[in-house]
């Protein structure tokens, strides 16, 4: 078959169009033949080596490696252990995360059952691979956690805030990936949702159901808005720390990926910071499904590459400012 790998580590460059023997699936495994794959931050961490994740996060793995962990295909064969699952069905799902060993940029994947649903009969593939680590990564900081492992990034365990009518959510980066589910996954809670994103989203943004949108290109959300019941900020990285000041007291701020934040600002602030690590699971991914294939929540695909060109989408995404997910094409 067909894959991309990585040798060593670089910029998109690296990525390699390689012939590798078909995966035989193990104990409580699928082989699924792939039809589409949804690209992830993760995927370009472990191209250039995870240079941006402090050292005791790094996952260990060998080269060369096939990235990627979202996918969306049609099973081909079932290990004699596995049920629930048969040959011909379609299917999608977020495999083995947090490790790097999901290997999906492929033709053909060994995939764990547990971390598989049935693809939504009304989503065609390209949106179904765009999904999974997305989907997930919004519904375990927003709606539900769903397991008990500690997060490398804090000691206590993350816990989603209860959404409703009367509960406001800014989002910061909501354009993204999991910006945009977590836009739509509150407005089905109920909840109040302020967008943050560049001016180019809003029309986007809108029509998913944003209440309010802030362009930050032109004004600092910080300064724009306050009392706000929750922030998920999509971005992180050392500016997470301004959304503070639009929380009203006992408000907390989820930071997808790290920030920086000072305990003695939280505390004088009154507020809370809490993240954790989004996990495999094929059980969450059937809720998320089923709104999925009501149209209750609905994937964005701001592109899509063959797989051949997996260089491209990395390049792609490298350039910022996506509307949604990137995916590649299997043939």
């Amino acid at each position: 078959m067909r894959a991309i790998r990585l040798h060593e580590h670089g910029g998109p460059e690296v990525l390699r169009y390689d012939v590798v023997p078909i995966p035989e699936p193990g104990p409580g495994e699928v082989l699924v033949r792939v039809h589409a794959v949804g690209i992830n931050p993760p995927d370009w961490y472990l191209r250039d080596g995870m240079s941006n994740l402090p050292p005791e996060t790094r996952p260990k793995f060998d080269l060369p490696v096939i990235p990627g962990t979202d996918l969306s295909g049609v099973i081909e064969a079932v290990a004699a252990d596995v049920d629930g699952f048969s040959v011909g069905d379609e299917v999608f799902g977020l495999l083995r995360f947090p490790s790097f060993d999901g290997a999906a940029y492929a033709e053909y994947v060994a995939a764990p059952a547990a971390d598989l649903a049935l693809k939504p009969a009304g989503v065609d593939h390209v949106h179904a691979a765009g999904a999974p680590m997305a989907g997930l990564t919004a519904w375990q900081f927003l709606i539900e956690l769903g397991h008990d492992h500690s997060s490398p990034f804090q000691a206590a365990k993350h816990r989603p805030v209860p959404l409703d009518t009367d509960v406001t959510v800014l989002i910061n980066g909501a354009a993204g990936g999991v910006g945009h589910f977590a836009l739509q996954l509150a407005k089905w809670k109920g909840a109040r949702v302020i967008a943050v994103a560049s001016g180019a989203h809003e029309a986007f943004l809108r029509e998913l159901g944003a209440d309010e949108f802030i362009d930050y290109t032109k004004s600092r959300p910080e300064e724009a808005v306050h009392d706000v019941d929750l922030v998920l900020d999509t971005v992180g990285g050392p500016d997470s720390r301004r959304f503070l000041h639009t929380l009203k007291r006992g408000g907390s701020q989820f930071p997808v990926f790290f920030g920086e934040f000072d305990e003695k600002e939280t505390a004088r602030l009154g507020v809370t910071v809490s993240g954790t690590q989004v996990r495999s699971s094929g059980a969450q991914l059937a809720e998320l499904g089923r709104l999925l294939d009501k149209g209750t929540v609905r994937v964005a695909i701001d592109s899509t590459y063959p797989l051949a060109d997996a260089r491209a989408a990395h390049e792609r995404a490298s350039r910022g400012h996506i509307q949604g997910k990137l995916v590649l094409t299997v043939a």
